[in-house]
């Protein structure tokens, strides 16, 4: 039986290689919806593509916009409304979760309620409000695949383990785009030059992420809550291969690796496969011909932004959600040409140096600081 499919953030990288999946495998799955922002031009030839029951834009006049342009039988719906009925109206049984930001977090959530097994990209969720959707999610017995390499390595190497012989998790970091470059030298560095990640294809936020290390911030935090080990137990580690996506260490000091060459399609897939294994589009790894793999331990003062994650981490509460907020609003005003490429680093640790933070809180706190922190981030010098 056909797999039933809901992509939210469809036209982003994730997304549209969920999609080159799907296409790789027809028989497989049946998309019922997708979500996009404001690509439209992209998600006409989606769902012209994947005839999903719906598909749902950021505003009323952009699927006014779209729907002339759908097959017969697709349903347009904008806004938060309509994000969310793609997760749990479209008659989805699994949703991947791919749309990046806090903005998802309501959709995963409307997802898990409506049952669906959740294919997780958006780190936010879980860095923002991991103690609400994890235990929403083992409320309605629905299962978390990762999707992001790093977590999808980690839970790979788990499998068949006994958890209480883990000793710790190591996520590897490519080290981004400046990571070859002192921190003098970061003075001036353009968008241009941070967008060009040297081994991944990702969408610009995520490559902006990944020369500031605050995605690999955010990967540690997910990590305590996916696999529900604290931070002194989870450690990063600088590979700039991106050949090890990430390792386990056990407590007779053996250790468990998953390799392969950077190719997102490889977690994504074995994301919706799992337990199964199915032939891939990526290419297979060469280990002769990549060579010699070096590691290096991490660096806190050059990337003070993973220092800021983990603080922010241990801290927890509400501060977690603080720390993805202020990235947020200091990347998208960097990707404008208004901040230097260092003040994104200075934005967050002020923003979580004057937050109080508030334990345990509820979903509606969580979306007001993160509202509030991202309107004060917005301005700060």
């Amino acid at each position: 039986m056909a797999k039933k499919l809901a992509v939210l953030g469809s036209t982003g990288s994730i997304g549209t290689q969920t999609l080159d999946v799907v296409a790789g495998d027809p028989d497989s799955y049946e998309i019922t919806g997708l979500a996009a922002g404001r690509n439209i031009r992209l998600l006409l030839e989606q769902a012209r593509r994947f005839r999903p029951k719906l598909v749902s834009v950021a505003t009323r006049e952009l699927a006014e916009e779209i729907r002339p342009g759908l097959p017969p039988g697709t349903k347009a719906v904008y806004g938060e409304e309509g994000l969310i009925e793609a997760a749990a109206g479209s008659g989805a049984d699994y949703a991947v979760c791919a749309l990046v930001g806090s903005l998802g977090l309501k959709s995963t959530l409307a997802a898990i309620d409506a049952g669906l097994s959740i294919g997780l990209a958006n780190k936010e969720s879980l860095v923002a409000a991991g103690h609400i959707v994890t235990k929403r999610a083992r409320d309605k017995g629905v299962t978390i695949y990762p999707i992001d390499s790093e977590h999808s390595a980690i839970f790979q190497c788990l499998n068949g383990e006994d958890g209480r012989a883990v000793k710790r998790l190591v996520i590897t970091a490519s080290g981004g785009s400046f990571r070859d470059r002192t921190r003098d030298e970061l003075a001036d560095v353009t968008v241009a030059d941070a967008l060009k990640h040297p081994n991944w294809s990702m969408g610009a936020k995520i490559t902006i992420d990944s020369a500031t290390m605050v995605n690999k911030g955010l990967e540690v935090i997910e990590a305590h809550w996916l696999f529900d080990l604290p931070y002194d137990r989870i450690d990063v580690l600088l590979h700039p291969e991106s050949i090890v996506h990430s390792m386990v260490e056990f407590t007779d000091t053996s250790v468990i690796a998953q390799l392969g060459n950077p190719d997102m399609r490889v977690p994504i897939q074995y994301a919706l496969t799992y337990p199964a294994r199915k032939p891939s589009p990526a290419s297979p790894l060469d280990l002769a011909k990549a060579g010699t793999l070096h590691f290096r331990e991490m660096d806190f003062e050059r990337y003070p932004c993973l220092r800021l994650a983990y603080e922010a981490g241990r801290a927890g509460g509400t501060a977690p959600a603080v720390f993805n907020a202020a990235n947020e609003a200091a990347v998208a005003r960097f990707l404008k040409g208004e901040i230097p490429f260092l003040a994104i680093e200075t934005i967050i640790e002020r923003m979580l140096r004057e937050h109080r933070t508030i334990g345990d809180p509820d979903l509606e706190t969580i979306l007001s600081v993160d509202e509030r922190t991202r309107a004060e981030a917005a301005v700060l010098r």
